[in-house]
């Protein structure tokens, strides 16, 4: 059952204490509702995956109170620094390199070395974030594919009995997604046009790219293709090991891997997503020191969110340019 938590001091309290228990709660910004979860919690993440129906994992935006706490765990220039000045809290979403030490789990990102973080200009979601004191990975709060929601009512029409509760923050202003600015790359590069139109960017940045090539570099949301891919080669749907191999194991390992990362021992496909991403990095560095040849990946089912996990893994396995 959706409880539906008002915009209150005690409303507040509640919707904080389910996301730090690692429940999925609701709450509206001045552009969309969003569908939240603890970031630095990936099963808590990919939990958003699988109450939307989402089809593959793409890179999740991070939410904060303040600009401060966002650039803590990413490394920003003076051109994030100048637009946060203006635009931290509002419709802008950065895209930039993770900190060493960042806490964000690997799952909230797509596996990238990069994160899309976001201050929203709304009173409710700035106390919410306040008061869970974590950052908040928050696509919008409805079932893939469908329009966003602007309004309560829109959330519990797609999600109620999904999610925990919907912290009632009123009609959302502006009803249009933040704008994604890409400052990794040389140049600014909006991934995603939003409610901060890119003229204004330009005034203040100067050069500013609009679009890519979809698929091609995809480093925010909506935009997935192989990001992240072990430089060890990946081999699918694995029925043996060899010592010279990593196993990605699901369920019982097979025997004979030189190395083992186990996704999920009981065959669960919401741990075993929650896992992946650190999976992959850990067998890719542990097998290389190893001098392994290669990673082993046993099959996952292709159900539900499975079947993002075998999207993920065909990506990683694709023949390299």
């Amino acid at each position: 059952m959706t409880e539906i938590l008002p915009p209150t001091q005690d409303g507040v309290e509640q919707a904080a204490a389910l996301l730090r228990a690692g429940e999925l709660v609701a709450f509206g910004t001045e552009t969309v509702y969003g569908l939240g979860a603890d970031a630095t919690n990936a099963e808590a993440v990919a939990r958003i995956f699988e109450a939307k129906g989402r089809p593959r994992f793409n890179p999740l935006i991070c939410h904060y109170p303040d600009a401060e706490a966002a650039f803590a765990h990413v490394v920003a220039g003076a051109q994030a620094r100048l637009l946060a000045e203006k635009w931290m809290p509002g419709p802008l979403t950065l895209v930039l390199r993770r900190r060493t030490e960042c806490p964000v789990a690997l799952l909230t990102g797509a596996g990238l070395d990069t994160l899309a973080v976001r201050v929203p200009l709304h009173p409710v979601a700035l106390a919410l974030l306040q008061m869970v004191g974590r950052p908040i990975a928050a696509p919008s709060a409805n079932l893939s594919g469908q329009v966003s929601p602007t309004t309560i009512e829109h959330v519990l029409d797609g999600l109620k009995g999904q999610i925990a509760a919907v912290l009632d923050s009123g009609p959302c202003r502006q009803g249009l997604e933040s704008t994604v600015l890409d400052l990794s790359r040389r140049w600014p590069v909006v991934l995603r046009p939003g409610a901060l139109a890119t003229e204004e960017l330009r005034q203040m940045l100067g050069r500013v790219d609009a679009g890519e090539t979809p698929g091609a570099a995809p480093r925010a949301p909506g935009m997935l293709a192989s990001h992240y891919a072990p430089r060890l080669p990946v081999r699918l749907e694995a029925i043996s090991a060899g010592p010279d191999e990593a196993l990605l194991a699901f369920g019982p390992p097979l025997p004979g891997a030189g190395a083992v990362f186990q996704l999920s021992e009981r065959g669960d496909v919401l741990e075993a997503a929650s896992r992946l991403f650190a999976g992959l990095r850990w067998l890719d560095s542990e097998g290389r020191r190893l001098g392994l040849r290669g990673i082993a990946a046993m099959p996952v089912p292709d159900e539900q969110l499975g079947h993002a996990i075998n999207d993920r893994l065909r990506r990683a396995a694709a023949p390299r340019g």
